[in-house]
């Protein structure tokens, strides 16, 4: 399921300066290069990093990400043969504000469960940076009990937050349903809500 890219009026405040963005491998990642240019437009500031998972890369490039974003290749999800340091220790402690956006069932499974058998997940499971994760699920997806178990224990952790799915067409069955990641302006502002609160906890 997809939706389309926002106006320009549609730019909500934010004002972290890095932002973590991964993808996985729903069929919205394929709409990364559109919002990745989007944010550099609009929030010329915010340092944003993408990773992307290795399903990812089924729907999107690592070129086309890298040309849009203006900041240099992303980070692909694999541990490297030959690391010049530890990934996940970077991933984990370099964001003020993660975005998960879109995650497929199978990341969610992995995430709730503690699994950490990649740098992104292992960064996740670590970072204190408010994490806002965005479900992209199959028709009748979210009915799943299994699912539905993850997203209590994922929203039972305090710096994190699950947008619920929202409707959209299936580009399989072409039918109308819930299961499209939620629209990125409203993660963003979810974002900024978790970051003001976090700062005046601190404070």
């Amino acid at each position: 399921m997809t939706l389309p890219v926002p106006s320009p009026q549609a730019a909500p405040a934010f004002h972290a300066k890095r932002l973590l963005y991964i993808t996985t491998g729903g069929i919205q990642a394929m709409l990364l290069p559109a919002w990745m240019s989007w944010l550099r437009t609009h929030y010329p500031e915010t340092e944003v990093h993408s990773v992307l998972t290795a399903s990812a890369r089924r729907f999107v490039g690592t070129t086309a990400v890298a040309a849009a974003g203006g900041r240099g290749l992303p980070t692909v999800d694999v541990w490297p043969d030959e690391p010049d340091r530890a990934l996940h220790v970077h991933l984990a402690a370099w964001p003020d504000a993660v975005l998960v956006h879109p995650a497929t069932m199978h990341f969610i499974a992995r995430l709730s469960l503690g699994l950490a058998d990649t740098p992104a997940l292992l960064a996740l499971q670590s970072t204190r940076a408010p994490i806002v994760i965005c479900p992209s699920l199959p028709p009748n997806g979210h009915l799943n009990p299994a699912y539905q178990r993850h997203i209590v224990e994922l929203s039972q952790r305090e710096n994190v937050t699950v947008l619920p799915p929202v409707s959209g067409v299936s580009v399989s069955t072409g039918e109308e349903g819930i299961g499209s990641a939620a629209y990125l302006p409203h993660a963003l502002t979810t974002l900024e809500d978790m970051r003001a609160w976090s700062e005046s906890g601190a404070a």
